[in-house]
Parts: C-alpha cells; structure tokens; sequence
C-alpha cells in the first residue's frame, strides 16, 4: 500500500538505548543508561497515594472528557498559578510532546524558532507537521530583535536540553514580554522546572495573562512520571484552547484516567504531597553532587554555560559518544541538538545528571 512519509528519523535518544540494551546482554556488564531523560535517582513512591484511588469508579473506567478532568485542573492551578488562572484555560495533554504537537498543529505562524541548542523533537515535529524551522543565537538577541520575530513562534526551554542552562528569571520575564508586546508566539516548553522548584514558585503566574504566551508542562520530570505521559497546556486565549480541546478529542478522545487521577492525588493530598517532596528532595540532591563532581574534575564544557548555571536534568561534558561508550557510559552526542554544526562539536556529549551520585562518579572516574 502507498503511505505518507513522516520525513523524520529515528531518535538518536532511542537508538543509543538499543545499542546500550544489546551490549549489556552480549557483555553481561552494567552500562550508565545516560542517554535518556528519565529521572534515575529514584523512584516516586506511589503506594500510598495509590491506596486511596477507586480503580472502579467512574473516575477511571469512563471517558475522561476532551478538556481533563475539573479536580486535577483545580490542583493545577493552586501548584503552578496560585489559583489565579482560568480552569477553562487549562487543557490535560498526554505529556509534554502531545502538548508541543497539539500547539504545533494549533498556532498560525510562518517559522519556529528553536534555541542553538535545542531537543532534537522539536524538528522532528516540525518536520511531521511541515513547518519551517530555524534558531535564534542567544535570549540577547531575541530580546534586541523582538520585532523581526512578529508573526513567528519561538521556544524557550529553561532549564534547557541539552545544556541543562538556567537564564535568572527575571531576564526570562522581561524578554517573554518583550516578545510577546511584538506580536511573537512564545512557546514556554520547561518540564524540568518544577523539579527544582515548588508551589511558592510565581513565574507561571507572571506568565498567565499574557495572550501569546502557551505554556507547555509535563509531569514527567517533576514528579516522576515519565511512564504515565501526562501534561498540560496553558494559554489564556479561549479560542487557542478550544482548537487545541478539538485536536485531543479526535485524536485521543481525553487523556487516560488514572494517570489524571494519580496527578490529582499528588498535588492536592498530604500523603501525595509528602511523596512529591521526598522524590525532589533525593532527586536533586544527587544531580547536584554529580553536577559539582563534573565541575570539580573539569569535566563539564564549561564554555557552553556562559551567562547561565547547569542546574537541570542534563549537562554536557568534554567527551565524544564514543569514548564515553568505552566507559560503559551511555550518552547522545551534541550533534543531535543542534541545527547547524560547529568545530569540535564530535567532542562533546549530553548525559544525564540525575542518576544515584555513587554509581555515577564510579564510572566517571575511570575517566580521569
């Protein structure tokens, strides 16, 4: 039969974690699956969270609804808007790439405009969905060339992947709105976020009101949740909202039950709450140890973090895949994030940071 293709290539993401899977069964020895974005520190605990949901309410065995369901956006709002933001403006995704799809398919513009460094997924979606794409150098010059982003969407992903980047929020905030005054879609893509922060957070709410700015979140990262692909979307324009409502409907028609229920019992209920603030609290313990270990032992490309901190999921290092694989490290190199290639650029990797501090710095150290 004839089909339509995608023009997209598979993820180096997923390959090298094939590559990783095959060589541990060949070898029988242990590789650091640092090529993924899952956070690997620990698990979230969910048993007792999951004590109190009835799996055989209606909650969970009937349709969902096209917008999510009315208890988990309530809880959406008090954790990231303190309760400042319409209901009605809140759309449950399944997780963060239907999120970004959906705004995809949803906005009317000529380009997106994509950071230097940026998740590969980004083209890969716009390339499904025929949609130019190119990059911007810096947050400077977005912020000086405002205007000749008019009638263009642009990205920002903060902290960011791959560098793992964090901008002061207060410049964030002034170029948002900058761009926002110049007529520029701003798509605030920032699943890493949350992780570091909790609901005392205002930045969302800074962000709430102003009409060309989607908000894209999962609950991935911050929660640990990777497996139950679950999001949001935030735009406080109706008709953004009831486009984008439409798209979910006919694609998926609502975003599974349990996993909106398991959120809402997570934001909203004190065992849930508890269980959020121990994953954190032992999650970003050891990204940062491991974060420090690089920086001490001048492994991390520091020339990359100008004007910036590495704060988030991932970092780069000064080590080419191939090398890094030697070591039974797992690792997607920067070629992968990046448009338009620069000199050295085989010699650099992203990696995971969030992974158990010990077993990371042991296989780091067969490095130095």
């Amino acid at each position: 039969m004839k089909i339509k293709s995608s023009n997209t290539i598979n993820s180096s993401i997923v390959a090298m974690g094939a590559r990783l899977q095959k060589a541990m069964e060949e070898t029988g020895a242990e590789y650091l699956l640092l090529n993924r974005g899952v956070n690997s520190v620990v698990n979230i605990d969910l048993s007792a969270v999951v004590s109190q949901i009835d799996f055989n309410s209606n909650d969970i065995q009937v349709y969902p609804g096209g917008k999510g369901k009315v208890e988990l956006k309530k809880a959406i709002n008090k954790e990231y808007f303190n309760n400042t933001a319409s209901l009605n403006n809140i759309l449950i995704t399944g997780g963060g790439i239907s999120g970004l799809d959906i705004c995809f398919q949803n906005i009317d513009v000529d380009e997106i405009i994509f950071p230097k460094f940026f998740w590969g997924t980004y083209a890969q979606l716009c390339n499904i969905r025929n949609i130019a794409y190119s990059c911007y150098d810096s947050y400077e010059n977005l912020s000086l060339q405002a205007a000749k982003y008019s009638g263009k969407a642009v990205i920002i992903c903060d902290p960011g992947n791959p560098l793992g980047e964090k901008y002061p929020d207060k410049e964030l905030l002034e170029i948002i709105k900058r761009l926002d005054k110049n007529g520029v879609v701003v798509v605030f893509d920032s699943p890493y976020r949350r992780l570091f922060y909790n609901r005392t957070d205002d930045f969302y709410e800074q962000l709430s009101d102003l009409e060309n700015v989607v908000i894209i979140e999962s609950f991935s990262k911050a929660l640990g949740l990777s497996g139950q692909r679950i999001g949001f979307i935030y735009n406080c324009n109706d008709d953004f909202i009831n486009e984008a409502a439409l798209r979910i409907l006919y694609a998926t028609n609502g975003v599974n039950s349990f996993a909106q229920v398991l959120v809402s019992k997570l934001l909203s209920t004190p065992l849930g709450i508890e269980a959020v603030e121990k994953f954190k609290e032992v999650t970003t313990l050891d990204i940062s140890r491991n974060i420090k270990f690089l920086q001490d032992n001048n492994l991390l490309a520091n020339d990359l973090y100008t004007n910036s901190e590495p704060l988030g999921i991932f970092s780069v290092v000064k080590f080419s895949p191939k090398k890094l694989f030697k070591h039974r490290i797992g690792c997607v190199g920067l070629d992968y994030f990046v448009n338009t290639p620069f000199k050295g650029m085989e010699n650099y990797s992203r990696i995971l940071v969030s992974y158990p501090h010990e077993k990371f710095v042991s296989f780091f150290r067969t490095l130095l």
